[in-house]
C-alpha cells in the first residue's frame, strides 16, 4: 500500500500535482502518496476526486484513502476510530425514515436524503406530479454513500442488499433518481435500471426551458462523466458556464465537521462567482446556503419552476416528516 501504483502501474512520484489541486493536501504539505504515514488525517479529505483528474500517473486518490478508512475500520473491530459520526450513522445505516408504502412497480421515484431535506415543498410537488402524470411511486431510503464514505464497507454491502430486495420484492423495474450522488453511488450497485430524473422529465414531457445561460457548480460524482449534466443540458438553452476553480462544496467526505475553516473556504470561493450559480446537487446547494452563500440555484427547482429556498434548520424534520406524507393513495397529506 505504501507504493500506490497508477493505472499504468507506476508508482507515485510525490511529483506534487495533486497538492496543488487540492486544499486539503496543501494545508498538510503532503501527497497522497504520503496518506499511509498520515491516517489520522484520513477523515480530513473531502473525496472529491480532484487528486484522481489531476495525477499524471492514474492513480485513484479518492479510492486510496477510502481503502485506508476501511482499512481502518477493520482493524478497529468493524468500528471508526474517530469522534463525532455517531449521529450520521444512527440515522443512515439503517434509515430511520426509510417508508415503502408508496411503491410501484415498474418505475420508483428515489428522491435520497438531501432533496427532501432541504426542499420539502418542492419533494411533494415532485411526488404528485409524478403520481398524475405517470402513476409512479416514491420510495424513502437512504443510498448508503455517507456510510460507504466512512469505511464501513460491511454497512454499506448490507444497505445495498436490502435496496436489491425490496425493489425486487416490489417488482421495480426502474428507479428515478434526483441526486447525483444516488445516482453515481448506486447505478453500479442495483440490479434495476437507474435514469436520472432530468431523462425522465424530458420523456414525460414535463419542465420549462432554462432561457438564460447558467452558471453551473458541477457536483463532484458527475463532474468528470456528466452524465447527469447530459440530461440536464436538454433543459438549458446554451451551454452553461462551468465553475472549475472550486473543488468541493465543503461537504464531501464526511470531511466538514474536521476541517469547518476548509470547507468554508470553499464555500467562499464559490461565492466570489456572485449570485446566481446553480447546482444540481441539494448537499451543493444547501451546504452554501447553511454557510452563508444564500446566491445558489438548484436546476431542478428552475425546470420545474418551483421557488423554494433551501431549508437550513429543519433537514432532520423534514426527513422525518417524509416518511409520513405518503399513503397507498400516492396522495400527499401534510400533518
Amino acid at each position: 500500500m505504501k507504493d500506490i501504483r497508477g493505472k499504468g502501474g507506476k508508482a507515485c512520484a510525490h511529483c506534487g500535482i495533486c497538492q496543488k489541486n487540492c486544499l486539503f493536501l496543501q494545508k498538510y504539505g503532503i501527497t497522497i502518496g504520503d496518506m499511509e504515514e498520515h491516517e489520522e488525517l484520513l477523515y480530513h479529505c473531502f473525496l472529491c476526486g480532484r487528486c484522481t483528474a489531476a495525477c499524471p500517473e492514474g492513480i485513484d486518490g479518492r479510492a486510496h484513502i477510502l481503502h485506508l478508512r476501511q482499512r481502518q475500520v477493520e482493524e478497529n473491530g468493524g468500528a471508526i476510530k474517530e469522534d463525532g459520526y455517531d449521529m450520521l450513522i444512527r440515522e443512515k445505516q439503517d434509515y430511520l425514515y426509510a417508508s415503502y408504502r408508496n411503491q410501484t412497480a415498474g418505475s420508483v421515484l428515489f428522491p435520497g436524503c438531501s432533496f427532501p431535506g432541504f426542499y420539502p415543498k418542492t419533494t411533494e410537488h415532485i411526488i404528485k406530479l409524478f403520481k398524475e402524470k405517470a402513476g409512479i411511486g416514491t420510495v424513502f431510503d437512504c443510498c448508503g454513500k455517507p456510510v460507504a464514505e466512512l469505511g464501513l464497507a460491511d454497512a454499506e454491502e448490507k444497505i445495498v442488499e436490502r435496496l436489491n430486495r425490496r425493489f425486487a420484492e416490489g417488482g421495480v423495474e426502474e428507479v428515478i433518481m434526483l441526486c447525483p450522488n444516488c445516482y453515481h453511488f448506486l447505478k453500479p450497485r442495483l440490479k434495476v435500471k437507474i435514469v436520472s430524473i432530468y431523462d425522465k422529465l424530458k420523456a414525460l414531457g414535463i419542465g420549462c426551458k432554462i432561457r438564460e445561460k447558467v452558471t453551473l457548480f458541477p457536483p463532484c460524482p458527475d463532474r468528470e462523466s456528466q452524465e447527469m449534466l447530459q440530461g440536464i443540458r436538454r433543459f438549458l438553452s446554451e451551454d452553461p458556464y462551468l465553475i472549475e476553480n472550486v473543488q468541493c462544496c465543503g461537504l464531501g467526505g464526511c470531511a466538514g465537521a474536521k476541517e469547518k475553516e476548509l470547507a468554508q473556504q470553499l464555500v467562499d470561493k464559490a461565492q466570489e462567482h456572485g449570485a446566481g450559480i446553480c447546482t444540481y446537487c441539494a448537499s451543493c446547494s444547501g451546504n452554501f446556503a447553511r454557510k452563508g452563500y444564500a446566491g445558489s440555484e438548484h436546476l431542478l427547482l428552475k425546470i420545474l419552476q418551483q421557488t423554494e429556498s433551501p431549508d437550513v434548520k429543519e433537514t432532520g424534520a423534514n426527513r422525518a416528516k417524509m416518511k409520513e406524507y405518503l399513503y397507498p393513495s400516492g396522495k400527499v397529506y401534510k400533518k
